[in-house]
């Protein structure tokens, strides 16, 4: 072949299908890692609250990644708490898991957003809780969920109980 360049993009060409498939097979492998990672992560959640109202603070204490960076929050029209760190987070919890009993609440979950990048994953849903009595007022949650040793812990509760129908911010 007289041009170089000529002989250089046929070359190119004709490797490029092996390159696209190798990396529509990579994506395809990213795709159903991160749709098992959702499906881990949205188990660990039902999980932990399922621990939290069964009063079974040795369960619900595994999912949680202990570490001086946990963070857990709830506020609604009436107070809002907070314990940041685990060892804060854990004696926070001690007198609820000795005194509460355990409850068979159902509880439904819709989920808004799972975004996953990396060990870090951020999730937000609303949570409507039923214990039978009465139905509490719908809350909306994050959390913030770190993969540790190749398991997905939770890092961060944010819990805001909506009140109102007219989320309009007040100052």
């Amino acid at each position: 072949m007289r041009n170089p360049y000529l002989f250089l993009l046929l070359i190119h060409l004709l490797c490029m299908p092996g390159i696209t498939a190798e990396a529509q097979a990579k994506k395809a492998k990213q795709a159903a890692s991160a749709a098992n990672d959702e499906t881990v992560i949205k188990n660990i959640i039902e999980k932990e609250t399922k621990a939290f109202f069964e009063i079974d603070q040795k369960d619900w204490a595994s999912y949680w990644a202990q570490v001086p960076y946990a963070f857990w929050s709830f506020a609604d029209t009436t107070d809002v708490n907070s314990f940041s760190g685990w060892n804060e987070i854990s004696k926070g919890f001690d007198n609820y898991f000795k005194t509460s009993k355990p409850s068979s609440a159902k509880i439904n979950r819709n989920w808004r957003h799972i975004q996953i990048n990396g060990t870090m994953a951020y999730i937000r849903f609303t949570q409507m809780v039923d214990d039978g009595n009465n139905m509490r007022p719908a809350q909306e949650e994050v959390r913030v969920m770190e993969k540790i040793n190749g398991e997905w812990k939770i890092v961060c509760v944010a819990v805001i109980a909506i009140q109102k129908d007219d989320n309009v911010p007040v100052r």
